[in-house]
């Protein structure tokens, strides 16, 4: 073995070892660590996908309690499902962690399979989240590689490439296959991560008291700033959503979102919506309000306010319509949408957005 082989297995050796103990010292309490059954860890990492423990915390607790196994989540109805993830976004990793629960029961008499290769053939289950339940329920030695982990690799061997290229990807993933050790390897992937995520972080990190300061590549390089590098995100993108609360009897038009966009299998209230942003009087109207100005009365209008998701920003404003007495529904007349009580509405998947102003309106 050369001197130069050597240090790369001796600087591993020592990242291995040092992340271990310090992860003993200083680990959060999580309620999905330290437990090996297979659904609890699915659960926990498509919940946590872009998502911060603070916040997906609390969606762990009402997805465990609400359907504490594989088989609950599987009979399920997917509309129950999707209330239960109202207002943590990507939900299709909803719809497609009930698909996955039904294979598993129905397919695979219950069980969650235990090689990466087999848990990737499941639906909304990746190379990352794959390695994850086979390293952290079945104790794999496959290693997991989030932004936290590819922080902490690019730093330690000072890697400048774009992180979000491929090349840069597959070269951080080898480095954590070569790393990883063959005794307790789910216990260094909770530690690699948990390091990213409270000590080697994105602004600010710990350095001073870093337990791998003398390998770090990037504070050797006074180049930690620089490090990870990730060119410039893709502009957003603006879109305006008028949506019309109409009122017929006490009842609410509404409609489930079909199309492959945002909140799809969500439902929603009448939508306008514009490529800018227009006044009341140039919003198209459907022709059974233009043709019936009568029949229907403009009652509150919300301040327009500004939702963001990850690569778009909703500008919303919300217009409460009240039809006259004597107007009764016709399904032809508003195609696609229903009439719900403020008891179903309250029970339906809706986005985040329309359900913290339902919320206001009916309290």
């Amino acid at each position: 073995m050369t001197k130069a082989i050597l240090r790369k297995e001796m600087k591993k050796r020592l990242i291995a070892n040092s992340l271990l103990h310090w992860y003993e010292q200083n680990k959060r309490t999580l309620p999905w660590r330290d437990q090996h059954d297979p659904y609890i860890v699915w659960l926990s990492e498509i919940i946590l996908q872009q998502t911060r423990v603070e916040q997906g915390m609390p969606y762990f607790m009402v997805f465990s309690q609400k359907f504490p196994t594989v088989h609950d989540l599987a009979s399920a109805d997917i509309e129950v499902v999707l209330r239960a993830w109202q207002g943590l976004g990507y939900y299709s990793r909803a719809r497609n962690m009930h698909k996955c629960a039904q294979i598993i029961v129905y397919e695979l008499d219950g069980v969650f399979p235990s090689q990466k290769n087999e848990l990737e053939k499941l639906p909304g289950i990746g190379s990352y989240t794959a390695a994850a339940i086979a390293s952290l329920a079945f104790g794999r030695r496959e290693a997991v590689v989030d932004g936290n982990v590819m922080r902490v690799i690019s730093r330690l061997y000072g890697i400048l490439d774009d992180i979000s290229a491929n090349k840069t990807v597959k070269t951080i993933q080898q480095i954590a296959d070569a790393t990883i050790p063959a005794h307790r390897p789910d216990l260094f992937n909770q530690a690699i991560m948990e390091f990213g995520a409270l000590h080697c972080t994105p602004k600010k990190p710990q350095c001073q008291t870093c337990v791998l300061a003398e390998v770090c590549m990037a504070r050797q390089t006074q180049n930690v700033s620089n490090i990870p590098y990730k060119k410039a995100k893709i502009k957003k993108k603006d879109r305006f959503f008028a949506y019309f609360i109409i009122n017929i009897h006490g009842r609410y038009l509404m409609r489930k979102r079909v199309a492959k966009d945002i909140w799809f299998g969500l439902f929603e209230f009448f939508l306008i919506e514009s490529s800018i942003n227009l006044p009341f009087d140039e919003l198209i109207l459907p022709e059974v309000l233009t043709k019936h100005p009568d029949r229907f009365v403009i009652g509150a209008v919300s301040d327009p306010f500004k939702h963001q998701l990850t690569h778009q920003t909703i500008y919303c404003t919300f217009h409460e319509i009240e039809m006259s007495d004597n107007v009764t529904f016709e399904a032809g007349d508003w195609p696609g949408y229903a009439l719900y009580s403020p008891d179903q509405i309250h029970k339906l998947p809706k986005s985040i957005l329309i359900d913290r102003y339902w919320g206001k309106k009916i309290n």
